[in-house]
């Protein structure tokens, strides 16, 4: 077993754990990022980089360099509920340099954010590193225990940050309580092939109890089919046959491309949870994005609210650990910044799964258009609010690290 030392090892290499990586990197501190995969490439994750993030690669002097990735960029959220359809957001009109939300593969996020943390001598990733559990000292996570295909790594460090998602072995080993809110539905993921004429905005389509969302990719639809809690068993018993019929019914000007799903086979299943940890932090040990608080795909912030407390991490841990190792008061900090934004989206996400999707998966009929719909479609001024909310989210944070030359690197090779 080889034994290393670094000033903070994350584990998880998602959105907010390269993004804390990266900027903890840049502000002077010997990090160590861990990843359990051999690489990004990995299907159906979220895939929307939102105004507030796309203002913190301003910030960091990286916009110009970051949309010259392929992207969409989207200015206005619609939704379809029959044959109506009803603009719901507008972009166009936030307080920052980029007025809309850019679709983008998360594996080309990540390995941008790679791209730059690698410029700094004391970050370092290591793919196929997966954390088995935490090494503690006198009641103090000191470290953790990582699965590689060169062996066993015992990594001591002054701080673990577990960012390693909803299923986090972090979260599981550190004994910190969850809080779970339910969630009354899953969502099944899957790729229809795109044609010349297609439109290049995202859909949202609700049509006789299925709600189904289409995001552009170029070649291809990244699609979502949001399903009740668990039914996917019974959408096999119908056979293949049967779920093609039921995205003919949905799936609008892409109806006759569901028969190129073969199979149950090409269909990835998201089970859905909502929750939070009542605590996100012990000595020696804090919690964030999904692995502090999982969120529901409603409204498509995951990603933003992870990226947030990545930002937040930073600007309030870096000066600690670039002198010495986080007390318990220091990592509370980070959820006594993120916590009341974390609990406004997840309330919001409660209310939209159990009053509009939940009932309306289980009547299998399209929905009545709410009031509040024809509102935002026939007053424009108000599709700043939605817009706002998601594009900007509560309590949006800010860069507020210098950037550091390195005295030191990790001991991780390669």
């Amino acid at each position: 077993m080889e034994t290393l030392s670094t000033t903070c090892v994350i584990a998880g290499g998602g959105p907010a754990g390269m993004m804390a990586g990266f900027l903890l990197a840049r502000a002077g501190v010997d990090v160590i990022v861990l990843e359990k995969h051999k690489d990004f490439l990995r299907d159906f994750r979220g895939d929307t980089i939102h105004p507030s993030t796309l203002e913190l690669m301003a910030e960091l002097g990286l916009l110009d360099a970051f949309l010259a990735r392929p992207h969409t960029e989207m200015r206005e959220i619609a939704v379809e509920i029959g044959k109506e359809r009803f603009a719901v957001g507008d972009f166009t009109h936030l307080p920052t340099r980029c007025k809309f939300l850019a679709l983008m593969p998360q594996w080309d996020f990540l390995d941008f954010l790679l791209g730059e943390a690698e410029r700094y001598p004391n970050f370092r990733l290591r793919m196929q590193a997966e954390v088995t559990d935490l090494l503690a000292t006198r009641g103090r996570i000191a470290g953790v225990l990582a699965e590689t295909p060169d062996g066993l790594y015992e990594i001591h460090a002054k701080l673990v940050i577990g960012a390693d998602g909803r299923h986090s072995i972090v979260r599981a080993k550190s004994g910190l309580k969850v809080r779970d809110f339910g969630a009354p539905f899953d969502v099944l993921w899957m790729r229809l092939p795109a044609q010349a004429g297609d439109p290049a905005e995202p859909v949202a389509r609700f049509q006789g109890g299925d709600f189904f969302i289409m995001l552009y990719r170029g070649d291809y639809w990244q699609c979502a089919l949001v399903i009740p809690k668990g039914g996917l068993a019974a959408m096999k018993a119908e056979g293949i046959t049967g779920f093609r019929a039921r995205l003919r019914s949905v799936a609008g000007f892409a109806r006759e491309r569901g028969d190129t799903i073969a199979g149950f086979v090409d269909v990835s299943l998201l089970s859905v949870k909502v929750d939070r940890l009542e605590s996100w932090a012990r000595r020696g040990l804090l919690c964030i994005g999904d692995a502090a608080h999982a969120m529901s795909p409603v409204g498509g912030v995951g990603i933003n609210l992870a990226i947030q407390d990545a930002v937040a991490t930073a600007n309030l841990l870096a000066p600690v650990l670039r002198k010495r190792a986080p007390n318990l008061g220091d990592l509370k900090k980070v959820q006594r910044r993120r916590l009341f934004p974390t609990r406004i989206v997840q309330w919001f996400q409660v209310q939209v799964q159990n009053r509009v999707l939940a009932p309306n998966l289980r009547a299998r009929q399209t929905p009545r258009p709410p009031l509040v719909l024809r509102l935002l479609d026939r007053w424009p001024r108000l599709r700043r609010i939605p817009a706002r909310f998601i594009g900007m989210g509560i309590r949006p944070e800010h860069v507020k690290t210098k950037e550091v030359a390195p005295t030191a690197r990790p001991l991780l090779p390669g």
